[in-house]
């Protein structure tokens, strides 16, 4: 019966967030366009079952994700864990947190795989480069990517540096890769970097960042919970240039090659 109020409560929240969107839309049919909205009935029940689904998928963050991550970083992080009932844990050094590190890259690499976005990215990237760039090829580059960034994002909420420092350091490296990549993976390589925080990736990291730093003594979670995503969307654009900057080098070795054996015959 709770659950069901609790539902009915996140229900009605979700129908409200969505009430401008559906006024949009249909003002801007209505009064700008001046059409009818087409297949009217079919529109109603997707806007219900959109309601719905988002209203589930809350729920379903609430009741299980965000506990399962915040769990699963006391867990990893507990002294009983990490050195046995009777050890004594150093919290400030962060090499006893090897298994967290290991858990944020895991956690970040299959989330990113299983992401719908990047998947729907791939096949057409896929599609347009005819075959050139390969699914598989541009969702496993992107999610080690992310599987690093969040083990990084991981250890700087151990270690309670900057956050800043991260970012910029990252982003110089995104400009100075940016000028020598090929062009035809630039767009796809920024694209790739926004595409994996979405519906699968961002509850479970969130969750696990802000469990983690409630989990290590003296971080505190509004400070040093949140930066996570920050890390997830940055290297899989570093992942996927310098990726792209490799097999470049490695056409240009193979080419030079044949030169020479060319000139040698």
């Amino acid at each position: 019966m709770e659950f069901i109020l609790d539902f009915g409560k996140i229900l009605l929240a979700t129908f409200r967030d969505v009430l401008p969107i559906i006024a949009l839309i249909i003002g801007f049919q209505l009064f700008v366009l001046r059409q009818p909205i087409p297949h009217l009935r079919q529109v109603i029940v997707g806007g219900i079952y959109v309601v719905i689904g988002l209203a589930l998928f809350l729920a379903g963050l609430e009741k299980a994700l965000f506990p399962l991550g915040k769990i699963m970083a006391a867990q990893l992080s507990d002294p009983a864990f990490i050195h046995g009932q009777t050890s004594v844990v150093d919290h400030a050094d962060w090499r006893v947190y090897g298994w967290v590190y290991l858990f944020a890259a895991m956690i970040g690499f299959a989330t990113t795989i299983a992401e719908p976005s990047l998947i729907a990215v791939a096949f057409k990237a896929n599609e347009v480069s005819a075959g050139t760039i390969s699914q598989w090829g541009l969702r496993i580059t992107v999610a080690i990517g992310v599987a690093f960034g969040i083990s990084l994002g991981t250890f700087r909420i151990v270690t309670g540096t900057p956050l800043y420092l991260y970012i910029l350091s990252g982003y110089v490296i995104v400009i100075i890769q940016t000028v020598f990549a090929p062009k035809r993976i630039i767009a796809l390589a920024y694209d790739s970097g926004g595409v994996t925080t979405s519906t699968v990736t961002v509850p479970l990291v969130a969750a696990l960042g802000l469990g983690l730093s409630a989990a290590v003594p003296g971080r505190d979670p509004a400070l040093d919970g949140f930066g996570l995503i920050a890390f997830a969307s940055l290297f899989p654009i570093i992942a996927v240039m310098g990726y792209a900057q490799f097999m470049q080098l490695s056409i240009n070795r193979k080419k030079k090659l044949q030169e020479k054996k060319k000139n040698a015959l």
